[in-house]
Formats: structure tokens, sequence, C-alpha cells
């Protein structure tokens, strides 16, 4: 299996993954409750369930690789096929399929959900490719990641810094976050969704608490999550985005029998309105 998806998936049963997991299903909650269609996938992280609020009738869990023999801290290998809709009415279908190369055809789903898909991919350009192939015109792709541009990505980069020079092994040169590759800037991934012809329909980042382990640290601090949504909202350690496929020059084609109005009949001009006055006849005298 990845190391980089078991360092995450062991890091989200720590109390920041708890932390950050939380916040982040409450914006997928909020986000796909009203994007309506037939057919909705969620690529990925299965202890996120981002389409319980969705109603949409045929919707799917993908992931990249078996699923691990934890979940929750407990052994529940048959988590990602056995986990129940947000409404309970069946089970979510799980599949096995690499994200840079859906078996899906062009154009067939209407909502694409990616958690931290991008950072865990060898070549997440590729993945945005293969999303923009699987969705359908005004289908919605909805991602979520860590920020590198924060404090628990300052904290991050410190880290590797210190791993680099010799200095891992410290506590000030450990590695806060897992090592999962590369994190996507959000400046960087409008660029890229841009040249895809993906709209950006909203964009918003959270957890503004410091880089600390502990529960106990993480609540006394809560109060910074109100102040950086106010104060310094991009600085969040996760970012949350949700954009719009467009088709270029696509307009809708009305009927072509249409009726035509029917046209007046055209009236007759009169070239002199001014009728001459009739002169009584002159009989003539007969002598």
């Amino acid at each position: 299996m990845n190391p980089s998806i078991i360092g995450l998936q062991h890091w989200f049963q720590t109390p920041p993954g708890q932390y950050l997991l939380e916040w982040e299903q409450a914006q997928f909650d909020v986000a796909v409750a009203d994007i309506f269609g037939f057919n909705a996938l969620q690529m990925g992280v299965p202890q996120l369930d981002t389409l319980q609020a969705n109603r949409m009738p045929h919707r799917w869990l993908a992931l990249p690789e078996p699923p691990p023999s934890f979940v929750g801290g407990e052994a529940d290998e048959a988590h990602a096929s056995s986990r129940s809709l947000g409404d309970g009415r069946k089970p979510v279908a799980a599949l096995m399929t690499d994200p840079a190369a859906m078996p899906f055809p062009a154009g067939s789903l209407d909502l694409l959900v990616l958690p931290h898909t991008l950072e865990l991919s060898a070549d997440p350009h590729q993945v945005l490719r293969e999303a923009e192939r699987v969705l359908m015109p005004e289908g919605r792709l909805v991602i979520s990641g860590l920020n590198p541009t924060s404090l628990w990505g300052l904290r991050q980069a410190r880290g590797r810094l210190l791993s680099g020079l010799g200095l891992g092994a410290t506590r000030a040169g450990a590695l806060y976050l897992p090592e999962a590759g590369d994190f996507i800037g959000t400046r960087r991934l409008r660029d890229w969704l841009k040249l895809m012809s993906f709209d950006v329909e909203s964009e918003r980042y959270g957890c503004y608490r410091p880089a600390v382990r502990s529960e106990k640290w993480l609540t006394r601090w809560a109060w910074m999550d109100r102040m950086g949504a106010r104060w310094w909202p991009i600085f969040g350690a996760v970012f949350f985005l949700v954009a719009v496929k467009r088709v270029r020059g696509m307009h809708l084609l009305g009927p072509a029998w249409k009726p035509r109005p029917a046209r007046a009949a055209a009236q007759v001009p009169i070239a002199n309105k001014t009728l001459a006055p009739v002169s009584e006849p002159v009989q003539a005298k007969r002598e």
C-alpha cells in the first residue's frame, strides 16, 4: 500500500486529524446538498462520507488501493463497501480505481469529490484532466486539501528543512503533518482549473488553530477559528473549493418547428385623403 496513504490515514486518528475531518465533513455536507443529477463519486479518504447529504440516486466511493485493516482504530476490512448512504437507503458501492484513469465514460458524472486526492497522487495534473473528462457539462468538482500557506504548512516546511539537515530525529524537526507528497497551493490549483475550462464557484479555508498535537491545546486555541476566518482567511490549514465544468461556445437550440407570427394584411395607401366636393349636374335649358 502507498506509504503516503497509510501515513495520512494514521494521522487522521490523531486529535488534529479528527479536528480537520470534523471541519471538512461540515463543509461537504453544505456544498453537496443542493447539487442535483444522477451520478456522484467520492475518490479516496473513506474516513469522510462526503456524499451523505447529497440526494443523487447513484453514489459511489472509489479507492485507489484496498481499504486498510483499520478504520477509526478498529479492524473493519469491509468499511468502504458496507458503509450506508446518508439516508440509509442502500450501501455505497466500493470501487478500486486509479484517480488518474477512472473507468467511466466521458461526461458520465454529475458530481466528483476529491478529498485530499490531489496531494496523494503522483500526477495531480493528470487527475484533474481525468476529472474534466468524466464530468458532464456544468458538473461540479469539489476538492479539499492541506494548505501549504498556513501555520501547519510552515511547521511542516520547517520539519522538512531540519530533516534535510539531519535534524529530523529531534522534536523540533519532526514532521507535524504526514509525509503525503507535495501540498498544492490554491493559486496553482486555480490556474490548473482555468486551463481545463473549470470556473471556481466557491473557495474557503478552515482550521486556524496552531500546529499542536494534544486535544487539550487544540481546545484552548479554539478562539483562533473565529479570528482567523475574519482577519486572515486564506491562511487556514485546509482549503475547500467547488468548481464547475464549463463548455465554451455551447448554447441551446430552439425547436425548428417554431411557428412564425402571422403577418397582417397590408393596407392600400390613399394618395389624396381630401375629397373634392361633388358639384350638382348642370341641366341645359331648352330654348
